[in-house]
């Protein structure tokens, strides 16, 4: 079961009305827990897979992720001089607040503390993500409508 089957379970599960769900599928154990109206809007979702059965699927993306990380060595180097703005949350990444809107921030453009850089869509609620820190933007790691983890790094920031 990838990301997006998850993420679209978990949004038909938030709009059924129901209170919790269980799905297994092979290694696959996934609940939903949602709270009824009235109460607070939370909702978790937890996934668990047996130790063995997740090396051998994980091995493979980071092999993948120590061969292109190789190269990319001396990049880093120069980019220990920005400060890098993480996701706070899992979610789709957003770079507009709307279709028909300009988007937030480009590379090369200045931002104060406290501006809004992008919004990250999780459980159909758009949380407007803002500057830690004021500079310029050097590059934006992620790209429009695309999925983030927690603390995945979306934008490099010169901070002179």
């Amino acid at each position: 079961m990838d990301l997006k089957e998850i993420q679209n379970l978990i949004k038909f599960v938030a709009n059924s009305g129901v209170a919790e769900v269980k799905l297994e599928t092979g290694d696959v154990k996934i609940t939903i827990k949602t709270t009824l109206e009235g109460s607070s809007p939370e909702v978790t979702y937890v996934q668990q897979m047996p130790a063995q059965a997740a090396l051998p699927q994980a091995a493979a993306p980071q092999v993948a992720a120590a061969t292109a990380a190789t190269p990319a060595a001396p990049v880093s180097d120069d980019n220990s001089k920005y400060i890098t703005i993480k996701s706070p949350i899992i979610g789709t990444f957003y770079r507009k607040p709307a279709p028909d809107k300009p988007v937030f921030v480009e590379v090369g453009g200045s931002v104060s503390k406290g501006d809004v850089l992008c919004v990250i869509e999780a459980m159909k609620l758009f949380n407007e993500i803002e500057s830690e820190v004021s500079g310029k933007i050097v590059k934006i790691l992620v790209d429009d409508m695309s999925p983030v983890e927690f603390d995945q790094p979306l934008f490099l920031v010169d901070p002179s």
